[in-house]
């Protein structure tokens, strides 16, 4: 249950129903034996072990399953069915292992078509970096495909990599390279600062992913799938701080091995005035908002956030802009 703040409105949300308490999805032995079934047997025998993982997430996995129908719900007015569900499991799952050989073989294998592309060679052309703001939607993996097309310009992914240890120490086997393109949030203070501003000052594509929050991060609520859902505000003083446009990255699984890379710029600089400040962050989280709404319903089995995603998070003062910055960092 979440228990309300009569004195401001805010309602504060227990520890145990935050995103960041779900264990991380199969642990060492099942990630790796996908590996292992993977680069051995192939894609399509490892495929077939997703239909028993799928089953087994779905018997195992309540609070994911009920998030699951609830979103379903959001989406097209009825709760999920069993059979919605299952399929949703089995396309994260088949975008995890498809992260296994994107990272060991590159794209070849794969359809990817790219929609937008060059109105981000438009921003990296400027010099100035982008930010590319993901979420857990689809597979930000196949971003690889971009790389191999501007090797001029270097990709660093903020990320946290002991939230998923299992996970991290398999893409790190498969692409050892990985590790010197990861600005490491769980190093802490200022150095998160300043490796954002020495990778914008190099030209780089940022990439960050903008959908969740930490507790107690400064959070702002706008209209997503029907009704209210907290985004974090940190991306969007992040890109402020570090006078770069903002560039919206989604990887769409549309099964079996294709995918659609789709780039929208969603705004060529961010001002955060201080007078003003919570609506400028309203507008640009509003649009970030609608434009994952519409990518969502036109492709809805790419929805990986399996938590209650609209749980009201309390609403923190605003703090100075470095700080949001290494907070929102952490949770990457």
């Amino acid at each position: 249950m979440s228990a309300q703040n009569p004195a401001n409105g805010t309602v504060e949300q227990p520890a145990s129903e935050h995103w960041l308490e779900r264990p991380e999805a199969g642990g060492w032995f099942a990630i790796w034996l996908i590996r292992f079934i993977g680069l051995h047997f192939g894609r399509g025998f490892a495929r077939l072990f997703l239909y028993p993982i799928t089953l087994y997430f779905y018997l195992r996995r309540g609070p994911e399953r009920r998030a699951s129908r609830d979103y379903f719900r959001r989406l097209s007015g009825r709760s999920g069915s069993a059979r919605q569900v299952m399929r949703l499991i089995h396309a994260f799952a088949s975008t995890i292992l498809d992260r296994v050989f994107l990272l060991a073989r590159g794209i070849d294998g794969f359809r990817v078509t790219t929609r937008g592309v060059d109105e981000l060679h438009r921003q990296l052309d400027r010099g100035k970096g982008v930010l590319l703001l993901g979420a857990h939607v689809g597979s930000f993996e196949v971003l690889r495909v971009l790389a191999t097309r501007r090797p001029d310009c270097k990709v660093k992914l903020v990320m946290d990599k002991s939230k998923t240890p299992a996970l991290t120490a398999l893409l790190e086997s498969l692409a050892p390279e990985l590790a010197d393109s990861v600005i490491d949030t769980a190093r802490g203070g200022m150095d998160i600062v300043l490796a954002l501003s020495e990778a914008a000052r190099e030209g780089a594509m940022i990439t960050l992913l903008g959908d969740r929050g930490r507790p107690h991060e400064l959070m702002r609520e706008v209209p997503f799938l029907g009704s209210k859902a907290p985004f974090p505000t940190a991306p969007w003083q992040i890109a402020a701080l570090l006078e770069v446009p903002v560039v919206l990255c989604l990887g769409m699984y549309r099964g079996g091995n294709r995918y659609d890379l789709v780039f929208e710029t969603l705004a060529e600089s961010v001002q955060l005035p201080r007078t003003g400040r919570a609506a400028a962050l309203d507008a640009h989280i509003r649009h970030y908002a609608a434009r994952l709404e519409h990518h969502l319903r036109d492709a809805p089995f790419n929805w990986f956030n399996f938590y209650d995603f609209w749980q009201p998070q309390p609403m923190a003062e605003m703090p100075p802009v470095a700080q949001v910055a290494v907070g929102h960092a952490r949770a990457a």
